[in-house]
């Protein structure tokens, strides 16, 4: 690949990326309005503030892939142009600089992105806490397996995309291999959007019924 097209590769991987994971947060607070706060949903979430949510969902992925994207090409590099990856990768990219300097900046860049990962993940554990509590209370056996196929497949997805994400962006350089690398890289990159549609789509008895069908 080209460097300008190893540049947009990089920008765009994690303007996506950043935006699902921000989605996915706010998928989190709309499941708990609807679940713990019902009476309240077509206030908190009304069309107008939809739209402001979904533009800073955005706006956030555009300005941290803007920032990932500038500071990992100021860096000096000077160990040849091949990536042991399948797409440029911010940690094969490190792995060319001649700078120790900017190399402790990129990783600072990265720790500060995973805690707010985690900060993110926190907000949506809590947030299924409150929910679960209030599905437990649901004196109906059906309301509640309704209400936990609704909400298990969400937080599934939100597992996988960050426990996959963290280890491969922060795992100890002693665990590291080449082999290993593309395998958490492709668990973070390509099975979660690969399987959303899958999951989230279970719900829905007509394409169970064509499955069966398949079967």
């Amino acid at each position: 690949i080209s460097y300008p097209g190893c540049v947009a590769q990089l920008f765009f991987f994690f303007f996506f990326i950043s935006a699902e994971y921000f989605l996915l947060t706010v998928m989190a607070y709309d499941h708990y309005v609807v679940i713990c706060k019902p009476l309240h949903y077509g206030t908190l979430l009304r069309s107008r503030a939809c739209v402001h949510v979904a533009a800073a969902v955005w706006g956030s992925g555009f300005l941290n892939a803007v920032l990932q994207t500038a500071n990992t090409f100021s860096l000096p590099l000077c160990r040849g142009n091949a990536l042991d990856q399948f797409f440029c990768e911010i940690p094969q990219i490190l792995k060319l600089s001649c700078s120790e300097s900017d190399y402790l900046r990129e990783v600072g860049l990265l720790v500060l992105s995973a805690c707010l990962t985690l900060e993110c993940f926190v907000f949506i554990v809590l947030s299924y806490v409150q929910i679960f509590r209030a599905v437990l209370r649901i004196p109906s056996e059906l309301g509640q397996h309704k209400a936990f196929s609704m909400h298990l497949p969400h937080l599934a997805v939100v597992s996988l995309f960050v426990s996959t994400g963290i280890f491969a962006l922060l795992k100890p350089p002693s665990i590291a291999s080449p082999s290993l690398d593309l395998v958490a890289s492709f668990l973070y990159s390509v099975v979660p959007p690969a399987v959303n549609p899958l999951i989230y789509s279970m719900r829905n008895q007509e394409l169970k019924d064509a499955l069966w069908k398949l079967a």
